[in-house]
């Protein structure tokens, strides 16, 4: 919508396919490709099957999906619900408290992963809080990867906010908690959905740290697929990471129409 002649619009269009067909669009074909062959000996695949998906979609690749479906949910809602509240806390707060804040749920992130791992690992391995060898760990891991995610989209929602509508409802007579569910949570609702989107996106997908803390009966798909092709079932993978990426696909579709729902009420 910004390049407004012709010319423009075709450059732009090959500059989008000439960056995203080799750089997206050809990894995740080969994916799906090498999940529906049996051999792949040249530059193509040959033998046609549909046996990995009935890997990939039965016994502990099923298991392994309905693992991190769970872990995913409930990581994306604890990380929602911590990175939100302290997002509106850090509204209020003087600037050198907004950069500590700040600097505080970015952390995880700016770290690698296996360090945040580690660190659960260490920490959480001892009473009181023996969670070592539960899903409760995975979980816990999972939560603060993707609290920052969460807590930097709300924290941009708030700045951007009209202080009109909640200074209108203070003036007449509303309570602080009145104007936090009925105006500033309604308002912010387009954000804390994609907030919600991005973590569990990110959840599904982890790797790295859930490798360090995950239980035997409580495995992940991504540890699934990379036990699959360690083995050297490469085409099976490929057919339980296909599955990933649609299973994930769909919830965030999902997502995105309550997201353009909130944003036209």
């Amino acid at each position: 919508m910004l390049v407004h002649s012709r010319t423009g619009k075709w450059a732009t269009w090959a500059v989008f396919f000439l960056l995203f067909v080799p750089l997206f669009a050809v990894p995740l074909l080969v994916i799906v490709a090498a999940s529906f062959t049996t051999h792949w000996s040249g530059a193509f695949p040959s033998g046609l099957t549909t046996e990995h998906y009935q890997a990939a979609t039965s016994g502990d690749s099923l298991r392994a999906l309905v693992t991190s479906l769970i872990t995913a949910v409930s990581a994306s809602l604890l990380a929602l619900t911590i990175g939100s509240w302290a997002a509106l806390a850090a509204a209020s707060l003087r600037k050198r408290g907004r950069r500590f804040l700040d600097a505080l749920f970015m952390l995880p992130v700016a770290v690698p992963s296996v360090v945040v791992g580690l660190a659960v690992l260490v920490a959480f391995s001892r009473p009181p809080m023996l969670l070592n060898g539960t899903r409760w760990i995975v979980i816990l891991a999972h939560t603060i990867l993707v609290t920052a995610f969460a807590y930097q989209s709300v924290s941009a929602a708030t700045v951007r906010l009209d202080p009109m509508y909640e200074q209108a409802a203070a003036s007449l007579g509303a309570r602080p908690s009145y104007v936090l569910w009925r105006i500033r949570l309604p308002l912010l609702l387009p954000a804390l959905t994609a907030a919600a989107g991005l973590c569990f996106a990110l959840s599904m997908g982890e790797l790295s740290a859930t490798m360090m803390l995950y239980p035997p009966d409580w495995t992940p798909l991504p540890v699934q697929i990379f036990a699959a092709t360690d083995r050297g079932s490469l085409f099976t993978g490929a057919a339980v990471a296909v599955v990933l990426m649609g299973t994930t696909l769909l919830v965030l579709l999902g997502v995105s129409r309550i997201r353009t729902r909130a944003s036209y009420r």
